[in-house]
C-alpha cells in the first residue's frame, strides 16, 4: 500500500512518517519467566500537526491456528520528535502507559527508516509486576513495520522479549 507523507505533518516528525497509520500482524514472545506464546497485535500512530503521534497498540494471545485465546496488552502515548544533529535524523521521546500498571519515558533517536529507544524512568504501581525497563526498535523492512522489544524484568538482566512484523491496514 503507497504512502502519502501528510500535508499537515510538523516536520519535526519527518524522520517517523512512515509510522503514521494503522497496522496489524503476529509477533512472537517468551522470557525465562513466561512461557513462549504467539500474539497478534494492532499498532496506531496518528497526529494532528503538532510535533507528536499519538500511539495506540493493542494485542491478543493466539493459538496455533491463529485464533483469539485472550486479549492481552495495551498501552498508549505520545511520541514527541525534535530536531536530530544531522538532517533527516530526529531526537525522540516516547511517553507511554499500560493497561498492567506501568509507565514508561524512553529516548532516542530515528533515521532512515528505524527509531530506536531505551527507557530512561519506570514507574508502576502497587500491583504490577517488577518491570526495571527495556530497548525498542521499529524497522520499515520492505515496507512492513518489524519490531524488537528487550526487557529487563523480574531479577532478568535485559533480553529479547517480543518481536513481530506488521503490515499497512
Amino acid at each position: 500500500m503507497a504512502f502519502e507523507i501528510p500535508d499537515n505533518l510538523h516536520p519535526d516528525c519527518g524522520p517517523v512518517a512512515w509510522m503514521l497509520g494503522t497496522w496489524r500482524g503476529n509477533g512472537h514472545g517468551d522470557y525465562p519467566t513466561i512461557d513462549g506464546f504467539q500474539f497478534g497485535q494492532e499498532l496506531i500512530f496518528t497526529h494532528d500537526g503538532r510535533p507528536f503521534f499519538h500511539y495506540f497498540a493493542r494485542s491478543w494471545i493466539v493459538d496455533d491456528n491463529g485464533e483469539v485465546v485472550r486479549n492481552a496488552a495495551l498501552e498508549t502515548g505520545f511520541l514527541r520528535c525534535k530536531p536530530g544533529e544531522e538532517p533527516g535524523e530526529a531526537k525522540v521521546e516516547l511517553v507511554l502507559a499500560h493497561n498492567t500498571g506501568f509507565a514508561e519515558i524512553w529516548y532516542g533517536q530515528a533515521a532512515g527508516g528505524k527509531l530506536e529507544i531505551v527507557t530512561d524512568a519506570v514507574a508502576r504501581t502497587e500491583t504490577a509486576k517488577e518491570y526495571a525497563g527495556g530497548k525498542r526498535l521499529y524497522g520499515n523492512v520492505e515496507g512492513d513495520l518489524l519490531y524488537a522489544f528487550d526487557m529487563t524484568a523480574m531479577g532478568q538482566a535485559l533480553q529479547p522479549h517480543l518481536w513481530a512484523r506488521l503490515q499497512r491496514a
